[in-house]
C-alpha cells in the first residue's frame, strides 16, 4: 500500500477520494486549508507542506479555488521535488482548453505546470459535477425567473465516480493525461433546470437569454464537453432523487 496525501481532501470531491483510498487500504493524509495537522494554503505556501509531504509517494492534487490554482500548483510541484514523490495526480476540467472563461485558464496554467514538472504525473479532466450544477440553479432559482444562457447543454457526472476514477490511477504508475471522464448525457440547461425546479417542488418561470462574448460562443460549441466520453453512469435525475426526492421525469430537452 502507498502513502498518499489529498490536496483539498475535505472538499466535495476531496473527500471522497479520500475516504476510497482508505478503505483500499491506503495510508492517506489530508491537506486543506482549515484541516489539521496539514492545515495549508497552497497558495501561500504556509508553512507545514514540507512536512505534509515528508515520506509520501503519491498526490492527489484536488484542491482548488476560483483564484491561485497555477500558484498553488507551483508551490505544490517545488515541495513535491523537495520530498521526492514519486507521483502526482490532478483533477481538471474538460474545455480548459477551449473556453476562455479566467477560472479555466488557470487550471490549463496549473495542467502545464504539472506537466513541466519533471515529476511523474497523471491528468484526468471530468465534466461539471452534479453538485455544482444544483448549486447554480438553486442559486438562480432565488429569484420569481430562473434565467438561464440559452443554447447551452451540459453534462454533469457523478463526483463519486470522478473520485472512484482518481483513487484508480493514484494506486497505479503515473500515466500522463488520461481520457476524460464525462457524464452521461449531454442535457441542455433548460431540462436540467426543469429536473431541478420539480424536485425542489419550486415553481419558477424559466427563461433562455442569448447573451454575447468568446466564453459564451465557447459554450455554446460544446466546448466543456465531451460526448464521445459519456462514461458516466449517474445521472442528473438520480442525483436529485438521492439528494431531495426528485423524480425521474422529463430527463430530455
Amino acid at each position: 500500500m502507498t502513502d498518499i496525501l489529498v490536496t483539498g481532501g475535505t472538499g466535495t470531491l476531496g473527500r471522497l477520494v479520500t475516504e476510497r483510498l482508505r478503505a483500499d487500504g491506503h495510508d492517506v493524509r489530508v491537506l486543506s486549508r482549515h484541516s489539521r495537522p496539514y492545515a495549508v494554503d497552497l497558495r501561500e505556501n504556509g508553512g507545514g507542506l514540507d512536512a505534509a509531504l515528508g515520506g509520501v509517494e503519491t498526490v492527489v492534487h484536488c484542491a482548488t479555488s476560483p483564484r491561485g490554482d497555477e500558484r498553488a500548483a507551483s508551490n505544490l510541484v517545488a515541495a513535491a521535488r523537495r520530498a521526492g514523490v514519486a507521483h502526482l495526480v490532478h483533477i481538471s476540467i474538460v474545455g480548459v482548453d477551449r473556453v476562455p472563461l479566467g477560472y479555466y485558464r488557470s487550471k490549463l496554467a496549473a495542467e502545464r505546470v504539472i506537466e513541466e514538472s519533471g515529476l511523474g504525473w497523471t491528468l484526468l479532466r471530468a465534466t461539471q459535477f452534479h453538485d455544482l450544477v444544483a448549486r447554480m440553479l438553486r442559486s438562480l432559482a432565488k429569484a420569481p425567473v430562473l434565467p438561464l444562457p440559452a443554447g447551452i447543454g451540459d453534462q454533469p457526472v457523478e463526483v463519486a465516480e470522478v473520485a472512484g476514477r482518481l483513487a484508480g490511477l493514484a494506486a497505479g504508475a503515473p500515466a500522463g493525461r488520461v481520457a476524460d471522464l464525462g457524464g452521461p448525457e449531454v442535457r441542455t440547461l433548460d431540462s436540467l433546470a426543469r429536473a431541478y425546479l420539480r424536485a425542489t417542488g419550486r415553481r419558477r418561470a424559466v427563461v433562455n437569454v442569448p447573451l454575447a462574448g468568446k466564453t459564451y460562443r465557447a459554450f455554446r460549441a460544446g466546448g466543456h464537453l465531451a460526448p464521445e466520453r459519456a462514461v458516466g453512469t449517474g445521472t442528473f435525475e438520480q442525483f436529485l432523487t438521492a439528494r431531495y426526492g426528485g423524480g425521474e421525469d422529463g430527463r430530455r430537452g
